[in-house]
């Protein structure tokens, strides 16, 4: 009782104790990735890309390819909690790097535990498929360079793909898709939008009406050019060679050039024109737009999916003022404009 009292008073006078958190888990070293590799002999890869940038498109043309599989969206590095919460503890840590611990050779195993853990994630999948090259999509919108640091600490052996998407269409389509699923995040005058929309869909559809707030557009289009302009920064730096962009537009104009560079730079065999072929039939449908429909059709039918340069149509003159304010240098960067006078 008495031990109680004084642990009580203790609180009281100096507060409740932090909670200790874990050292920062050490990147995977040489040898271990040798020797894991023994075990999980396939290429692993990454498509990392901003949300509504294409990911999910471009993983169903990816995966025609008969040695190339990838799913989704495991989520290893781009949203909460991810692998490394598999050890992101103290007593996880402790157990891991315990001395009395032979297994261990005297350092912290959780590199080999993710690694193993994800490994056996994307291996199961592909030996399944009978394919030797194996990655996961996971679009993110929030952490930008993050992605990249952690991805390398245990994988600095993949590859990465990037896909951008022009910002002004991203837009749109998080919009869209707030509004057909009725977020939880809707304020009042975004729901007055959508009732407005659903009486007369005209002055939305022509530029005389904005279906934005200004608040709406300032954060994605700043969460769009910092994951850019992040992303695409720490790559290069981490993965040299082992990183390749592309940009929606083109995957959509020439499907075949693109995912034949892709493939290429996968390490997969030449691909034959018969896969042109499939990689038309693949893009002409469209899945989300068809659960889209499904869920909220009186919106849905509004806006065409997967096309580029819906904005045009659908952005303000307030819209562009917005977005060139914002990240207007990023357009530029990328080849959406060919300067800041647009």
């Amino acid at each position: 009782m008495f031990s109680r009292f004084r642990s009580a008073a203790r609180i009281l006078v100096k507060g409740e104790p932090q909670k200790k958190s874990r050292n920062p888990i050490p990147a995977i070293t040489a040898d271990e990735l040798a020797e894991i590799k023994q075990f999980f002999p396939r290429e692993k890869f990454f498509v990392f890309g901003h949300a509504r940038s294409g990911t999910t498109l471009l993983v169903r043309l990816l995966r025609l390819h008969p040695e190339v599989h990838c799913n989704y969206q495991a989520h290893f590095f781009t949203r909460r909690p991810t692998l490394a919460s598999l050890v992101d503890s103290p007593e996880a840590e402790e157990w891991l790097t315990r001395k009395s611990n032979r297994w261990n050779h005297g350092r912290d195993l959780s590199p080999l535990v993710l690694r193993a853990a994800a490994d056996f994630i994307m291996e199961r999948d592909a030996a399944r498929e009978g394919k030797n090259i194996v990655g996961d999509k996971s679009p993110s919108s929030t952490i930008h360079a993050r992605v990249a640091r952690e991805a390398h600490g245990l994988y600095p052996d993949a590859k990465i793909i990037y896909i951008v998407r022009d910002g002004r269409d991203v837009l749109i389509s998080e919009r869209f898709r707030n509004f057909v699923e009725e977020s939880k995040f809707l304020t009042a005058e975004d729901r007055r939008i959508i009732a407005d929309l659903k009486i007369d869909p005209a002055p939305f559809g022509d530029g005389r009406r904005s279906i934005f707030t200004e608040t709406f557009i300032r954060n994605v289009a700043q969460r769009w050019a910092d994951d850019l302009t992040e992303i695409d920064s720490e790559c290069k730096k981490l993965y040299g060679e082992n990183y390749i962009s592309l940009r929606y537009e083109d995957m959509l104009a020439s499907p075949f050039d693109e995912m034949s560079r892709l493939w290429k730079f996968l390490g997969a065999k030449k691909a034959g024109r018969a896969l042109g072929k499939e990689l038309l039939v693949e893009m002409s449908s469209n899945p989300d737009e068809e659960w889209q429909a499904k869920r909220n059709e009186d919106i849905a039918s509004f806006l065409p999916k997967g096309q580029a340069g819906n904005w045009r149509r659908l952005f303000t003159a307030r819209d562009k003022a917005l977005f060139k304010e914002i990240a207007g240098e990023v357009l530029v960067r990328w080849g959406y404009e060919k300067d800041n006078d647009w």
